[in-house]
């Protein structure tokens, strides 16, 4: 930070309740009053009338001879800025820096203090000052800008705002490699050293401190010069909005609506819709996990529609590049009793499948478009995992979300039986008709060797979803031995009837279905299951598989399917019970 000194004269001015005086044996003949403080000075013992066009004018109108006073209340800067032109008058020393330029210029301005008044006046000084050091320095330019917010109008009439601007735009668009002005550089992991490489975004920090409409300008400035790169643009948005927008991705709302007063709100509001507005519309520009942090916000702060609809539009065009922490955000609204925002990943989500559908992806089974939707499913499947623990998440939402996505999303089922499974024993007072619901969405033909192996022995899940594993089990094993699949058939039978109803004739129906085939049959047709690993729980315990694999494994899949569902059948029956108890 550049600073200059004018003036060598110690400073006399003391103050005595609300005024201010000058040490001097000369009395006092001028009065000027700027707001509550009264400034005793002289009209011409010392050089401040003959120094000032302004108080020359006053003074000559006042009818009075001997004490003069005047009111200043609208000088530009208040007391302080008339007070730093008063001491130059009075030849006391006084600092200049680009914190106190603005306003000791606007009152120069404002009292005439110029080359027409008198030879080397302190006009003539600020703008040499503003010239060769503020307008030269990088920082100096930005501090200067910013105090321009508190004047302005007068800031903007003298040209103060454009040179600033200007001259940040031209430092900015100068090459990193001859960047040679301090700057400040604060990301994790990085150590400035000499001669290290400047940054690219090396100034995106700085003008982050700026007031919303003063870095708009300079973002629309540099822009419009097509030089720099879309991400250069978009990360100075980014550092901007952790600058200024509050971090929603660490906890909830406080229940309290007094945590951010209105206006608080208001100006967030006005932030965020800007940022989104200026975002570049190439893609990459920002990030995804950025954009959903940016949706997040627009819940909490209560953004407009257009700006929320943006937003996902955006971050559904980039979401096959989102990671399941990127979508791990808090619900923002105070009446969800669950903990993640589930909402918005739906309302993403859709806006993919939206984009993903309009491309015809039936015609280009093996093209990008397969893999793209086949690396969103596993994203979301991952995410239902991660969801799934909250004991307050509604099973509607769950499903919406699962069920949302085509069949040719998911190579296998195995990501979405770790999340139902996770969700059931999170939630272990779930109905029969919610757990079904629940496992509806599940494709057995779909679960790997090991998860059937898992699923069959698994008493979270209800009966008909056990059946469905057993019959998808006896039918590859029939495949391979050669044998006719008369359970099969009837397994179907049983499935149908399962979905008809809970009526005990129907429990009895299934019962016999399946125990008419003798035991004999039954062993010969689940030897196919022999040897394949049971794990204990799909999702927690898959660390052991190596465990698993061995002897003891292979004798946990022996499964009898007639004293599986005899077992789950009472189970089941006793569950019901207690739950009308």
């Amino acid at each position: 930070m550049k600073f200059m000194k004018i003036g060598t004269k110690p400073d006399t001015f003391y103050t005595e309740e609300a005024t201010r005086t000058v040490i001097s044996d000369i009395p006092s003949d001028l009065t000027i009053r700027i707001n509550n403080i009264c400034y005793l000075l002289h009209k011409l013992q010392f050089p401040l009338v003959p120094t000032c066009g302004l108080l020359q004018r006053l003074c000559s109108d006042s009818e009075d001879s001997d004490i003069v006073i005047i009111d200043l209340h609208d000088i530009p800067g208040g007391e302080d800025a008339f007070e730093l032109c008063a001491k130059f008058c009075y030849g006391i020393t006084i600092n200049l820096s680009a914190h106190n330029f603005v306003p000791a210029f606007c009152a120069a301005k404002f009292l005439r203090m110029t080359e027409s008044i008198e030879k080397g006046n302190f006009v003539l000084k600020l703008e040499a000052f503003f010239n060769s050091c503020i307008l030269e320095g990088w920082k100096d330019s930005i501090v200067t800008l910013q105090t321009t917010i508190k004047l302005p109008e007068w800031s903007e009439n003298l040209g103060i705002i454009r040179r600033c601007i200007d001259s940040i735009v031209e430092k900015i668009l100068t090459p990193p490699a001859k960047v040679s002005w301090s700057y400040t550089y604060t990301r994790p992991g990085y150590v400035k050293k000499q001669h290290q490489t400047v940054p690219k975004d090396w100034w995106t920090e700085d003008i982050s401190d700026l007031d919303i409409d003063l870095f708009r300008c300079i973002i629309t400035a540099v822009r419009s010069t097509y030089m720099l790169p879309p991400q250069l643009v978009g990360e100075a948005l980014h550092v901007y909005a952790c600058r200024w927008l509050p971090d929603t991705t660490k906890s909830r709302p406080p229940q309290s609506s007094g945590s951010l007063t209105e206006e608080s709100m208001e100006k967030s509001r006005r932030i965020l819709e800007f940022i989104v507005s200026m975002i570049p519309a190439d893609r990459g520009s920002v990030s995804v996990g950025f954009l959903l942090r940016l949706l997040s916000i627009a819940n909490y702060v209560g953004a407009s529609p257009v700006t929320k609809t943006e937003l996902i539009r955006r971050a559904g065009l980039q979401f096959e590049e989102a990671t399941v922490g990127d979508m791990l955000l808090p619900s923002q609204l105070s009446s969800d009793q669950h903990y993640y925002d589930i909402d918005l990943v739906s309302a993403v989500l859709e806006s993919y499948l939206v984009l993903w559908r309009r491309q015809n992806p039936a015609s280009a089974e093996n093209s990008h478009l397969l893999r793209s939707i086949r690396k969103i499913g596993k994203l979301i499947d991952s995410y239902l995992q991660v969801v799934a623990r909250d004991v307050n998440m509604p099973i509607s939402k769950l499903v919406y979300v699962a069920d949302a996505l085509p069949d040719s999303a998911r190579g296998d089922h195995d990501g979405l039986y770790k999340a139902i499974n996770i969700y059931l024993k999170e939630h272990p007072d779930l109905s029969k008709a919610e757990k079904k619901s629940l496992c509806r969405m599940l494709d057995c033909q779909k679960l790997s060797p090991e998860i059937r192996a898992h699923a069959v022995k698994n008493e979270r899940l209800p009966l008909r979803t056990v059946v469905q594993v057993l019959f998808f089990e006896q039918e590859s094993g029939s495949r391979a031995t050669g044998h006719k699949p008369e359970l099969i058939s009837k397994a179907r039978q049983t499935q149908a009837t399962e979905e008809e109803g809970d009526k005990p004739q129907q429990e009895a129906r299934r019962k016999n279905t399946v125990t008419e085939s003798s035991e004999s049959e039954h062993h010969e047709k689940m030897k196919s299951l022999e040897g394949k690993g049971v794990r204990g729980d799909i999702g927690e315990a898959e660390s052991e598989k190596g465990k698993e694999r061995r002897g003891e494994a292979n004798s946990a899949s022996k499964v009898d399917p007639k004293k599986i569902v005899q077992r789950r059948s009472r189970s089941d029956q006793g569950h019901d019970k207690g739950r009308e108890r």
